[in-house]
C-alpha cells in the first residue's frame, strides 16, 4: 500500500513538472499570438499577459501590405528551396555510395564527412566573407545556399546512411540481374524507400534555414535581398516604437511555415529517425 502511494505521488510530481515545462514552451508563442491581435490602446493600457479586447486584424494588414515582409518571405523561401535541393541531390547519392558501393576507404569516408559537424560556422565566417566579396557573390542567394548546404551535408549523409545500410542487398542484386545500373537502382529503388529519411532531413534543416540569421546578416546588405530573420530585425527597428501590434503580427506570419510543416509531417519525422526502419 505504501509502495502504491509512493508510485502515485511520483506520477503526480512527474505530471506537474511536465505541465510546467509545457507552459514554459508554449507561453511565448501564445503571448506573441495574442499580442498580434491587440490594438494600440490594448498595448498601452492592458498588461502584457492580458487577452486582447477583440480580434484586430489591422496589424496583419500593416505587416503584409505596408512593409517589405513579403519580399523577405520570398527570399527565405528561395534560399530554403535551394539549400534543401542541394542537400538531397548531394547527400542521398553520397550515402548510397558509402553504404552500398564497396570501394577502398568507403568506411572512412563517412567519418571524413562527419568531421564537418565539428567545425563551428563562426570560424569560417570571415574567410567566406572575403571569398564572396572577391567573387562578387555577396547579396546573392548563393552566398546563403552554399554555406548552409555545406554545413548541413554531414548530418544529411549520416541520416541517409543510417537508413540505407539496413536495405537488403538482395533488392539491389535482383535489380542488377534485370539489367539495372547503379544509378537506376538508386533512383528507382533505394531513394523512394528513403522517403521518411528525406522528410526528416527536409524538416530538420528547414527549421534551421528558416531561422538562420548569421549568414544573412553578414552577406546580405541590400534591403531587397534580406531574409525573414534579418528583415524582422529591421521591422522592429523601423516600426517597433510606433506599432508593436504590427511587429507581433509579422513574427506570427514568420513562424507559421515551420509550425505547419512540422504538424503535418511529424509522423514521418519520427519514423525517419527510427533506427533500422526500412519500410515506408
Amino acid at each position: 500500500m505504501q509502495r502504491l502511494t509512493t508510485s502515485r505521488v511520483l506520477r503526480i510530481v512527474f505530471y506537474i513538472i511536465l505541465a510546467v515545462i509545457l507552459v514554459i514552451q508554449i507561453y511565448p508563442i501564445f503571448w506573441v499570438l495574442t499580442s498580434s491581435f491587440k490594438t494600440a490602446d490594448d498595448m498601452a493600457f492592458l498588461p502584457p499577459y492580458a487577452m486582447p479586447t477583440g480580434l484586430f486584424w489591422g496589424n496583419f494588414e500593416k505587416a503584409l501590405f505596408h512593409s517589405s515582409l513579403m519580399r523577405y518571405f520570398l527570399n527565405s523561401v528561395l534560399v530554403a528551396v535551394g539549400v534543401l535541393a542541394g542537400l538531397i541531390v548531394l547527400g542521398a547519392p553520397a550515402a548510397y555510395a558509402i553504404s552500398k558501393i564497396r570501394f577502398r576507404q568507403s568506411e572512412h569516408l563517412l567519418s571524413f564527412f562527419l568531421m564537418g559537424m565539428m567545425i563551428p560556422i563562426f570560424a569560417c565566417l570571415i574567410p567566406m566573407f572575403q571569398i564572396y566579396n572577391t567573387m562578387g557573390l555577396r547579396n546573392t542567394y548563393l552566398s546563403l545556399i552554399l554555406p548552409q548546404a555545406g554545413f548541413g551535408l554531414p548530418m544529411c549523409i549520416y541520416l541517409y546512411t543510417g537508413f540505407m545500410k539496413f536495405v537488403p542487398n538482395s533488392l539491389m542484386e535482383a535489380a542488377t540481374m534485370d539489367g539495372a545500373t547503379n544509378f537506376q537502382v538508386f533512383l528507382k529503388i533505394i531513394f523512394p524507400m528513403a522517403k521518411n529519411s528525406t522528410i526528416t532531413i527536409i524538416i530538420y534543416n528547414f527549421v534551421n534555414i528558416w531561422n538562420e540569421f548569421t549568414y544573412a546578416n553578414t552577406f546580405m546588405t541590400k534591403s531587397n535581398m534580406k531574409t525573414l530573420p534579418v528583415g524582422l530585425n529591421d521591422f522592429v527597428g523601423e516600426m517597433g516604437r510606433r506599432d508593436w501590434g504590427a511587429t507581433f503580427a509579422a513574427i506570427v506570419l514568420a513562424i507559421l511555415p515551420t509550425l505547419i510543416i512540422y504538424f503535418f509531417l511529424n509522423k514521418n519525422v519520427m519514423e525517419g529517425m527510427a533506427a533500422g526502419a526500412v519500410k515506408d
